[in-house]
Parts: structure tokens; C-alpha cells; sequence
């Protein structure tokens, strides 16, 4: 019945596309696929109480889909339940397919929670020196996988995870909800994600990856519960969703100062479109993480509610590297502390061994077509004195304020570029020309 149940679904989704083939989409980077094989968690003993640990069942049922390699893949049914489980690595071509009303639960058993190396372009766990703990559901060096279904849950249970970072006695990083490392044709949609103990949706290494009607939820105050993390990745493509977490919505990365320098794998290509969302935090976000270069960007159809800092570029001295081709537009931001960021003296460093010569070149950062209500401040644009930031084009801006019909201005300071229709007028470092240099093609 179940095979049954999952053919129409997918045929559904099928249809859906193609009644809404007008949309702009770049989802076809990574075509859906459909498996022939079909098995159930149940057929490995798979429990849904709620109570029985089931990280044998999630290990058996992938242990066979990688040693039996059935034609086109097989697909791991999870049906209506709460199946609790230890972490688990995926396969390749493989979908893991939650009904409605299945969830996939972590345990709170962190001391047996499995250790893997640092990421190189990292050198050290984010949050503590050595290893890191191993993601909720990792994948490395995989191809042909996908996560959907009918909008079931990934719950991490990120609480026992975030009092340990609060009171100092996390022994290693975090574990993020769901990392892809070094894999290629991924694609993840119609799941909840809620509750990671750390990064949500962390893809690092990886090409052509769809992320696409996903909710992905989490507190105001769980700490550092980033949404979506491209890093060190290429043609990712992110559409379609809702994100409320504790940090960034959506943030590009691309290694941390002297190691993501010397690994050397920037982030391209990436769409993040028809996103909405609430954090504490950034709305749309590029670094601080960016040693390996973060190049051609496009965030579109963006609705930001109760924000930090609307559209966050952010880098440091010893990040090197670049960020270059940037472009965010038609954006609506309501109740926002600030609407624009742009600064060169935001993150941390791993280690006191990062280059404080190797400063980070900012070029081609275009936002237009923004609307704002409710912001305190309209924002920041700070530059790095012996590497000022270039290319800075700001058109048809309208930042309301609190208390009256426009924010402060905005501030700058060793930025150039051009402004064009933008409310508060900003600083004089960007010329109100609607034809100046760089910008000329963005107006």
C-alpha cells in the first residue's frame, strides 16, 4: 500500500511542477528521481513510539540499500510514528521519505554521539578546537540522494544541546541537523526541519544541490540554529521555503581564515528565492566564513519579519579571499533593528595563527527593489581602510522608520559605488549618479 501511496505522491508533485511551470525555478539543476525498490524502516524493525531506540533499523535499512544496489536506487519509507534514533549516514541514490506525520527524532544520549574529523577548510570545529560531533544525518561523498516527502518532521531535540553551549561544557561542536559533505545531486524538500542542535541544513563540498519547501524551525534563542549553510559549494539552489530559527536564515559560506584560505573551495553559483522568514539575527546572509571566496549570488523575493539585520554581508581582517558578484533584490523587511549590513570587522577567528594581512576584497554587492517598515536603523556599509570595498550599488531603497516616514541614514566608510532612488538618502560615499562606473549595468 505504501509503494502505492508514494507513486501518487510523487506523480502529484510531478503535476504541481507542471501547473506551475510560469514560476521561476532553478530547481531543474537536479531532477527528481523516482525508485523502482521500495522497503520500509518496519521491515528492519523500525518502531514508532516515540520510546524505542531505532538506530539499528535506520543502519540495517541503509546497510541494504548500499550493499544490494538495486537499479535506480531504493527508497527507505518512514511511516506515521516518532522514531527515535542515534545518528545515521545516508547512501547514494537513495531517497529517505517521511509520510505525513512521521518524525525522525534524535536521542538526548550525547555521550555516545559519534565524533568525525574537523572540516579542513575549517581546521577545527566551529565552536571548539579538535573534532566535531557528527551531524543528525550526515552524508559524505554521495551522489543521487534525496530527503522529502509529506512534510514529515526532523526533530533534533536541540535543547539538551544548547544548555550545554549556554553553561560551557561542550566538550566538542555542536551537531548540525543534516549535512551533505564532498556529495553531488542532492536534493531536499517537503520536510520539517525543527530543533538542530546546531547549523540546520549544512551543505559543505557540494554541487548541484535543491533545497525547496522546507520549514525549518527552531527558537529565537537557540543559539547559532542557522537555517540554511551553502559553504564550499556550487549551483545550490534554494526556493520556496519558511525559516524561524535562532541565527541566520540563510547564510553563505566558505572557510575560516588561514585554513579556508589554504583549502581554497569557494561558494558559486548559489540562488536562494521565494524565502520567507524571522531570526534574531540576519535575514540573507554572505559569511563571515568566507577565506575561500564567495562569487555570484542571487537572493530574490525575499519577506523578512521581525529581523536582526535584514541583508548581512560580513568579513574580517585574516579572512582573505573574496566576495564578489552579489545581487539581492525584491526584498520586504517589516520590524528590523537593521535593514542593511555591510562590514568588514564582523566574526571570529580560529586561532591566533590567521594573517591579519590577508584582508578580504568586496566587489559587485547590488541590492535593489527593498522595502522596509519598521526598521530602527537603515544600516552600515564599513570597508577595510587598506581594502575598501568596491562596487556598492544600492537602487530603489525605501527603509521606513519606527517613529517616523524614514530611518536614520545610512552610514559609510571606506565603500564606493553609486546610489540611485534610495531612502534614507545614504552616505556621500556613494554618488547619487544613476550612471556611475561598476553600478551602471545594475540601475
Amino acid at each position: 500500500m505504501f509503494r502505492f501511496l508514494i507513486t501518487l505522491s510523487i506523480l502529484l508533485s510531478y503535476f504541481n511542477c507542471f501547473s506551475l511551470a510560469s514560476v521561476v525555478t532553478c530547481s531543474g539543476i537536479v531532477p527528481m528521481r523516482y525508485r523502482n525498490d521500495n522497503i520500509s524502516i518496519t521491515d528492519f524493525g523500525g518502531v514508532g513510539d516515540g520510546k524505542t531506540l531505532n538506530t539499528k533499523a535506520f543502519r540495517e535499512a541503509i546497510y541494504r540499500i548500499q550493499h544490494l544496489r538495486r537499479s535506480g536506487g531504493t527508497l527507505l519509507f518512514i511511516p506515521p510514528g516518532v522514531y527515535l534514533t542515534g545518528s545515521f549516514n545516508l547512501t547514494s541514490h537513495m531517497t529517505l521519505y517521511l509520510a505525513k506525520g512521521a518524525v525522525i527524532k534524535a536521542t538526548q544520549d550525547t555521550w555516545n554521539w559519534p565524533l568525525i574529523a574537523p572540516l579542513p577548510s575549517y581546521g577545527r570545529g566551529r565552536e571548539r578546537p579538535g573534532g566535531r560531533y557528527m551531524s543528525f544525518i550526515h552524508g559524505d561523498g554521495l551522489q543521487d540522494v534525496v530527503i522529502t516527502g509529506e512534510n514529515g518532521t526532523i526533530d533534533g531535540q536541540g535543547a539538551i544541546w544548547w544548555n550545554m553551549w549556554r553553561q560551557r561544557t561542550l566538550p566538542f561542536t555542536r551537531p548540525n541537523l543534516i549535512e551533505f559533505m564532498n556529495s553531488r545531486s542532492i536534493i531536499i524538500s517537503n520536510v520539517i526541519f525543527q530543533n538542530s542542535p546546531f547549523w540546520n541544513i549544512h551543505p559543505v563540498y557540494c554541487s548541484n544541490v535543491v533545497i525547496r519547501y522546507v520549514t525549518i524551525l527552531a527558537p529565537a534563542d537557540s543559539p547559532n540554529t542557522d537555517g540554511i549553510d551553502p559553504d564550499s559549494s556550487s549551483n545550490v539552489c534554494i526556493e520556496d521555503s519558511y525559516i524561524s530559527t535562532g541565527d541566520d536564515l540563510v547564510a553563505v559560506k566558505s572557510g575560516w581564515d588561514e585554513y579556508g584560505i589554504a583549502y581554497g573551495h569557494p561558494s558559486s553559483g548559489i540562488t536562494i528565492r521565494r524565502v520567507t522568514g524571522s531570526s534574531p539575527f540576519a535575514g540573507i546572509a554572505v559569511g563571515s566564513e568566507t577565506s575561500g571566496g564567495v562569487e555570484n549570488v542571487l537572493a530574490e523575493h525575499i519577506n523578512l519579519y521581525n529581523v536582526g539585520v535584514g541583508i548581512h554581508v560580513k568579513t574580517n581582517i585574516g579572512r582573505g579571499g573574496f566576495i564578489r558578484n552579489i545581487t539581492v533584490s525584491d526584498v520586504y523587511m517589516e520590524n528590523a533593528r537593521k535593514g542593511i549590513k555591510i562590514a568588514g570587522d564582523v566574526g571570529d577567528h580560529p586561532d591566533d595563527k590567521f594573517n591579519p594581512n590577508a584582508l578580504p576584497v568586496v566587489n559587485g554587492i547590488t541590492i535593489k527593489d527593498v522595502w522596509g517598515t519598521k526598521v530602527q536603523q537603515s544600516g552600515l556599509i564599513q570597508g577595510l581602510k587598506n581594502s575598501p570595498f568596491t562596487g556598492i550599488c544600492l537602487s530603489n531603497i525605501n527603509l521606513n522608520g519606527v517613529a517616523g516616514p524614514t530611518s536614520p541614514p545610512l552610514k559609510c566608510s571606506d565603500v564606493s559605488g553609486s546610489a540611485y532612488q534610495v531612502k534614507p538618502w545614504p552616505c556621500s560615499e556613494l554618488s547619487g549618479s544613476q550612471q556611475t562606473g561598476a553600478c551602471s549595468n545594475h540601475f
